[in-house]
């Protein structure tokens, strides 16, 4: 099984199929429009930017699942991804990625890669607190944790890596740069 037999609504509320992106490289993150992580909108606009040409499509799921911070409308999502942080890529109508609600794609990506852990950065120490307070002993499982967790899809259409919310999108070049 690969990422081509799920589908998603778009933001505008159109069905996509995955299928659509098969021999691409894809890059999947889940969002939030007032998370800490925000600002990586822009480098995830510059990775789209770079790699289009050559395959990259870059794909948002807006989620309201971490702290609430991803409240508005879709439309008010849209406009905010435009307005501030030039958003071209396509992005989905808000979901959940986690626990029983999570929608399919987001249960098949956590299945195929979990979660790996934090590097225990000095400047990630308040943020790992944060994440072991609120999981516990599910802190170590394979859910998605917070805002902007990454996966990246060969052009298969296989999981080929997890990258947690703290992974700037431009430390993810050299690996994309290795699917393409």
């Amino acid at each position: 099984m690969s990422i081509y037999g799920f589908e998603y609504r778009s933001i505008e509320g159109n069905p996509v199929k995955m299928a659509e992106y098969a021999g691409k490289v894809v890059l999947i993150v889940n969002t939030a429009s007032a998370c800490g992580f925000t600002h990586q909108y822009q480098g995830l606009e510059e990775l789209y930017r770079t790699y289009k040409e050559r395959g990259l499509v870059v794909l948002g799921f807006p989620c309201n699942q971490f702290n609430e911070q991803e409240p508005g409308t879709e439309t008010e999502i849209a406009e905010f991804c435009s307005v501030r942080y030039g958003v071209t890529f396509p992005l989905s109508q808000k979901v959940d990625v986690r626990d029983e609600t999570a929608i399919p794609l987001y249960k098949y990506l956590t299945a195929q890669k979990g979660f790996a852990g934090l590097d225990e950065r000095p400047e990630l120490e308040k943020f790992i607190a944060l994440l072991k307070n609120k999981y516990g002993s599910g802190y170590t499982d394979a859910q998605i944790k917070w805002n902007f967790t990454k996966f990246l899809i060969d052009r298969e259409g296989n999981v080929a890596a997890r990258y947690e919310s703290p992974v700037e999108p431009k430390e993810i070049a050299r690996d994309i740069e290795k699917l393409l």
